[in-house]
């Protein structure tokens, strides 16, 4: 069961489709649900044409998905829940407290949380045991996933995590001591509450600090590229749980662009403009 149909939700779900597993994909929306489906059949079509997929995964999709609005539905005969509920604890915490007594006992639940902890939801958890953190990044560009345990998940759990892992055509990897962010989003926050403080303090443009971090590094989106990618919402309440001076004014930059429903790539406006942005245009870079 995947819980959450958004933008990491619905690729996670497909993902895990394409490599042959039976997935339950719910929302609570069914506009959310027709959205999802319009995209994940968008990305099948473009895996297909660049060879990504074979057409048997494509027909695997199609036959293992399911979607649904239903909770009771949903549940019934999972053996792994995937959380990806909006990055708010409270919503996680109740979402959790709804869902975990209809389990059966001994089913598996994972958070895909970006920043939180998984040891502060388990007020909400029936069985904390069988609860751990399982992160994904961007599923079909990035293809490490996160495995984090708290101090009391069953370390059975852990292990079949770090397998299921490598079958869905992802390398695990095993944060040993809880730690908000994992790894890599606590480097990448990192980067981007940087990039944000030189915007703040008028260094540079946004492009031309996403220029200067492209042109180094050689990746394909620089850190405000990368922030509406990920969502501007998700970058938001990410730093604004955070009460250092530093995140309080990155957050207030961040929020400013919510006020105004931009929030990034799934809205066509954030930082840039979607789609056809200007970080990807060949002159970005262009001497």
């Amino acid at each position: 069961m995947v819980a959450g149909a958004g933008t990491l939700g619905l690729r996670i779900a497909l993902r895990c489709a394409f490599d042959g597993y039976k997935v339950k994909m719910f929302d609570i929306s069914d506009e959310q649900l027709v959205r999802a489906q319009a995209m994940q059949a968008k990305l099948t079509r473009s895996f297909l044409k660049q060879g990504k997929i074979s057409q048997q995964q494509a027909d695997l999709a199609s036959e293992n998905l399911i979607v649904t609005s239903d909770i009771e539905r949903a549940v019934q005969d999972v053996d792994l829940v995937s959380e990806s509920v909006i990055e708010n604890i409270e919503l996680k915490k109740k979402f959790y407290a709804d869902l975990t007594p209809r389990l059966e006992k001994g089913v598996i639940v994972t958070t895909n949380t970006s920043f939180l902890l998984a040891s502060d939801m388990l007020a909400s958890i029936q069985e904390p045991e069988m609860f751990c953190a399982f992160h994904f990044h961007d599923v079909f560009t990035q293809i490490i996933v996160d495995v984090m345990p708290h101090p009391g998940t069953d370390p059975r759990v852990s292990d079949l995590l770090m397998e299921f892992g490598r079958r869905i055509s992802h390398v695990p990897v095993f944060v040993q001591k809880e730690n908000n962010g994992y790894m890599f989003n606590a480097m990448l926050m990192s980067i981007l509450g940087q990039a944000a403080e030189l915007l703040r303090n008028d260094v540079g443009s946004f492009q031309d600090i996403d220029r200067s971090f492209m042109g180094n590094f050689g990746t394909p989106a620089g850190p405000f590229g990368m922030m509406d990618q990920v969502g501007l919402d998700t970058v938001w309440h990410i730093v604004s749980s955070r009460d250092d001076d530093a995140s309080r004014e990155f957050a207030k930059t961040i929020k400013a662009f919510i006020d105004r429903g931009e929030l990034g790539y799934k809205t066509g406006k954030g930082f840039y403009d979607y789609p056809g942005p200007e970080f990807v245009q060949p002159d970005f870079l262009k001497p």
